[in-house]
């Protein structure tokens, strides 16, 4: 259900946004795009997250959702003649995928359930490397609010069923309704938006990248706010991937980050309204 609510409320905003503005229009002739975008970046990830976030912590969640730039390399090798690794960005993933082995031998190996959770979220993170894909191949000319609000509004439809079965019995907090307003407005419509542009901007693989900010995050609040403990095979499987990841995008800085905030100083409305010019033929 929070899943629904989230798409839900984000396409609510976003579609009046995207008719407003003409981004609708380019939609047409690609609504299987679209839609498979839908699918793999929304659908499939969005409950699998959720699931798996119920049996692992919040911290190792983020970690192997990490994973993503290595699992876009992955998949680029067969898909994407522009995205495929050789040399330095090859053995990054072999080191990416030995954190991840890591975490999943040590931190999840003895509970069933926690191996299931874990191979939810790794589903999830392949379901996130091929949307990204769909963008650059057929998407990556149109304006993104377009793209991201209608897949948002089939996200919807298609996450309803399984939403009405699942709809709470009570009604929720105000703590909670506020958190789910939050998670609908900032974490999905904004940040879908943005994603969609950096991808378009600078590639599957580079923007991938952004991710190495998640696990920083998620552990640092797992353990500050939700209590949660920090183990030694966490720390060394986050170190693993994240320097797997930074291999296997070709290293130097995380651009995907860089390009995320350039884009957004270039939007900055602070900029000086341009000087009217006056023709020699006017007074």
């Amino acid at each position: 259900f929070l899943s629904f609510f989230r798409v839900a409320l984000a396409s609510l905003v976003l579609l009046p946004l995207a008719w407003r503005r003409g981004a609708l229009s380019g939609i047409r002739g690609r609504w299987r795009a679209v839609t498979a975008f839908a699918v793999f970046e929304i659908v499939l990830p969005f409950p699998l997250i959720a699931f798996g976030e119920k049996e692992v912590a919040s911290s190792l969640a983020a970690i192997l959702i990490a994973a993503l730039p290595l699992t876009i390399a992955l998949l680029a090798i067969r898909v994407d003649q522009e995205e495929r690794v050789h040399g330095a960005r090859l053995a990054g993933l072999f080191v990416g995928l030995a954190g991840v082995v890591v975490l999943l031998g040590v931190d999840v190996s003895g509970s069933s359930a926690e191996l299931l959770g874990a191979l939810a979220i790794l589903a999830a993170t392949v379901g996130y490397a091929v949307g990204p894909l769909v963008i650059k191949r057929w998407l990556a000319d149109l304006d993104a609010l377009g793209p991201i609000a209608v897949s948002l509004a089939i996200a919807t439809l298609l996450l309803a069923p399984a939403a009405a079965l699942t709809a709470p019995s009570e009604v929720p907090s105000g703590e909670t309704v506020v958190s789910m307003i939050v998670l609908g407005l900032l974490c999905t419509a904004v940040a879908f938006v943005l994603w969609f542009s950096l991808i378009a901007e600078v590639g599957p693989s580079r923007a991938s990248v952004i991710t190495y900010v998640n696990p920083v995050v998620a552990v640092a609040l797992g353990v500050t706010i939700l209590g949660e403990s920090v183990t030694a095979s966490a720390v060394a499987g986050l170190l693993l991937i994240l320097a797997g990841s930074w291999l296997s995008t070709g290293g130097g800085a995380p651009p995907g980050l860089l390009m995320l905030l350039a884009r957004l100083r270039r939007r900055s409305p602070a900029e000086p309204a341009a000087t009217p010019r006056v023709s020699p033929a006017s007074g």
